[in-house]
């Protein structure tokens, strides 16, 4: 009894870091360039709560960190919408792609395809007043129900996902 309590399961579902560690690491979901930052003018009289990346048409969407898929569909003019659950309180929101091909109570690793983009832009709240007809990526991290700023979180290096900029 006492080898089998002391022997880790290698097969348990967990995050590999806590999310808090994660600063300065992650990758973008989505090969694209930002168009609107947290704190931004969002063109309707309000800062904006997130990240909008201009993207490529049918560009993959992946999960920035690992986490549990707690919402995986539809949700009014956002287009499809994911929230990932990276513990220690802090939710991921993706919202603006054309097809989910994740399902709630998933668990996914960092990098796992989750989305497909569409191939134009969704007319949502979030994407109000943009200079870009391209698809775009809206991604809100939340900590404890609340907003926070991504910015520090997100890596300095090239993603290394392919882009097709011509």
């Amino acid at each position: 009894a006492l080898a089998r309590d002391s022997v880790h399961d290698q097969n348990r579902i967990a995050t590999a870091y806590e999310f808090s560690q994660l600063q300065a690491n992650l990758d973008y979901p989505v090969a694209g360039d930002p168009l609107r930052q947290f704190g931004d003018a969002d063109g309707t009289g309000h800062d904006s709560q997130g990240l909008t990346l201009a993207t490529n048409p049918g560009a993959l969407v992946t999960a920035p960190a690992d986490g549990w898929i707690v919402f995986a569909g539809t949700f009014r003019s956002y287009g499809r919408m994911i929230i990932l659950n990276a513990g220690e309180g802090y939710h991921l929101v993706l919202s603006g792609m054309d097809k989910v091909n994740v399902r709630e109570g998933q668990f996914v690793v960092a990098g796992e395809p989750l989305a497909v983009m569409g191939e134009k832009r969704i007319a949502s709240v979030n994407a109000l007043t943009l200079e870009t007809d391209k698809p775009t990526l809206y991604i809100e991290f939340r900590k404890n129900g609340k907003p926070v700023d991504s910015r520090p979180w997100w890596s300095a290096k090239i993603s290394g996902k392919a882009r097709n900029d011509t």
